[in-house]
């Protein structure tokens, strides 16, 4: 008897990602296409369903092989229902059925979480999470997102809304953020958030720094600027890369206090920065655990790039 496989879909606002994977994670085909966000977001459940069958039966294979779908999506999920609705990159503002609709078109069950979630259990599973049953995982790009595994459980909440640690507050007195509070980890340590805070410490800097001279001279400066700076000791760069590091170490520190993970696991762009990212937020992290979590909580940069999406979503269907 053949193993069955898994399908691992990773729903973005440019790009749907597919890969046909084994039952112990390894991925044997993938593709991807673009997302057609036109009509209201109306083609994607359509073109993720022909995308399916058409590759199916490019590769000589039936539904009967395969265990069912995975699929990680932006927006809010509603698990009972197997609904989306929220998903403003993809023009979804309305209720959307990914799971009757998907299932219906390919003749497979079909599991949904959302994508930071799902990108969660793909570094938990197959990347620096190592499969250990107890995994926080912080993604750090547009914005800052999260997931938690506990005892090998996802993390979801009363309202599917755990594992938000942008949304952590670092400053009651800081930047505004997209959420209506003040202060978040997001406006802080996200992609866009690094950006900001060099602006405002530029503004009342006089000392020599490239970061300072860029700035005034009404160039554009990204979370790569600062940090490649930074690590050239550029004065200016140096201050807002200590405040972020520090400022993500605070909330990493916390977090390990309260869940005790074995890895603490720091994922995208802005991960970018690697070791030196790394040491600096695991200085700051373990100034606010306390001895226990220090002797068993690891932090750890992720592994698994972009190919976390696809992974962590079939594996909703391994352990579904």
């Amino acid at each position: 008897m053949t193993d069955k496989k898994l399908i691992g879909v990773d729903l973005g606002g440019t790009t749907i990602k597919f890969a046909i994977l084994t039952e112990k994670g390894e991925i044997q085909q993938k593709w991807s296409i673009e997302t057609n966000i036109l009509s209201d977001g109306q083609l994607i459940i359509p073109d993720i369903i022909d995308s399916i069958n058409h590759h199916l039966d490019m590769y000589g294979m039936s539904a009967d092989q395969f265990d069912g779908i995975g699929l990680g999506s932006p927006g809010t999920i509603d698990h009972e229902k197997g609904t989306i609705k929220g998903a403003y990159n993809l023009n979804w503002t309305n209720e959307v059925y990914p799971v009757r609709d998907i299932e219906k078109g390919t003749g497979l069950p079909v599991t949904i979480e959302n994508d930071a979630n799902v990108a969660a259990l793909g570094e938990r599973w197959q990347g620096a999470g190592n499969n250990a049953k107890d995994v926080v995982f912080v993604t750090l790009g547009t914005g800052v997102g999260g997931g938690i595994i506990a005892n090998g459980q996802l993390l979801q909440g009363a309202n599917g809304a755990a594992g938000e640690i942008g949304h952590v507050t670092v400053d009651p007195n800081g930047f505004m953020c997209t959420c209506g509070k003040k202060g978040c980890l997001e406006t802080i340590a996200s992609a866009t958030g690094i950006v900001r805070v060099a602006r405002d410490r530029a503004s009342e800097y006089a000392g020599d720094s490239e970061l300072k001279a860029m700035l005034d001279d009404g160039q554009d400066i990204s979370a790569k600027d600062v940090f490649d700076l930074a690590k050239k000791d550029d004065d200016l760069a140096l201050i807002v890369a200590d405040y972020v590091c520090d400022s993500l170490g605070f909330v990493l520190g916390n977090i390990a206090n309260t869940l005790n993970p074995k890895y603490v696991v720091i994922g995208g762009g802005v991960s970018a920065a690697g070791e030196f990212l790394l040491n600096k937020v695991d200085k700051a992290m373990r100034k606010n655990e306390f001895a226990t979590i220090k002797d068993s909580t690891e932090l750890r940069l992720a592994s698994l790039g972009n190919g976390a999406g696809v992974i962590g979503a079939a594996s909703l269907i391994k352990v579904g």
